[in-house]
């Protein structure tokens, strides 16, 4: 009975981590629809529904493993992150939607400028999400610390976007459609690194039963006042 189970915690592993996988790809596609690729765009599209009924999926088997089995410690925890995960993936799932939608406005003009910062926040918040599941998968308190010790540059990048469009925005009214495309794809981006950290502090809660999320959010706005440089 125990092996049964067992397996069955595997497998529910591997699906979420195949889940994972749907939404690092939805991520990277929204990146590079940034770059001119309408096809990219497109795609996002197409992985959304894979996403959301592997989370149906995932939540549904969760639910049933803890009826048939009524695990307990560190069992129960796994299912209950497990859920949790699926839940923030398909969030993310969610806003790399929202950049593609963006960016298939934004594409229909010229470009505002040279892209630089929103591609740099997006590698970023992509390496983040791949940690946090990395983290995740091997219960890695370590690796989920340098997730959330990384979130700060996310939030100052978008910061630093805000900032700069602002100023087009401000001396000529011609670029406020475009700006606030670029504005709202940061944003997106922000909130994957807001996922990604929720995730690395399920991963810390998996591997040492120690909740620290109000934790993080005060040092993160005591960090904040100080500015972005």
């Amino acid at each position: 009975m125990q092996r049964h189970f067992d397996e069955e915690l595997r497998d529910v592993k591997n699906r979420l981590l195949d889940m994972g996988g749907i939404a690092e790809k939805m991520v990277a596609c929204a990146v590079d629809g940034l770059a001119g690729r309408q096809d990219q765009c497109d795609a996002i599209f197409v992985e959304e529904k894979k996403v959301n009924e592997a989370q149906i999926e995932i939540d549904d088997t969760v639910v049933k493993l803890i009826a048939l089995h009524h695990p307990v410690a560190s069992d129960l925890r796994f299912l209950i992150m497990v859920s949790k995960t699926a839940g923030e993936l398909e969030r993310i799932g969610d806003q790399a939607c929202n950049i593609g939608q963006n960016t298939r406005f934004y594409l229909q003009h010229p470009p505002l400028k040279p892209l630089v910062d929103i591609p740099n926040m997006a590698r970023i918040a992509g390496d983040m999400l791949r940690q946090s599941l990395d983290a995740f998968t091997n219960a890695d308190a370590l690796l989920a610390q340098k997730v959330l010790e990384t979130d700060s540059q996310v939030d100052a990048f978008k910061d630093q976007i805000l900032r700069e469009l602002l100023t087009y925005m401000i001396a000529d009214p011609t670029t406020i459609g475009r700006s606030l495309e670029l504005i709202l794809i940061s944003r997106n981006l922000e909130k994957i690194g807001d996922h990604a950290t929720n995730i690395a502090e399920d991963a810390i809660y998996l591997a040492q039963g120690r909740e620290v999320r109000h934790h993080h959010e005060t040092a993160a706005s005591a960090g904040g006042a100080e500015g972005t440089g």
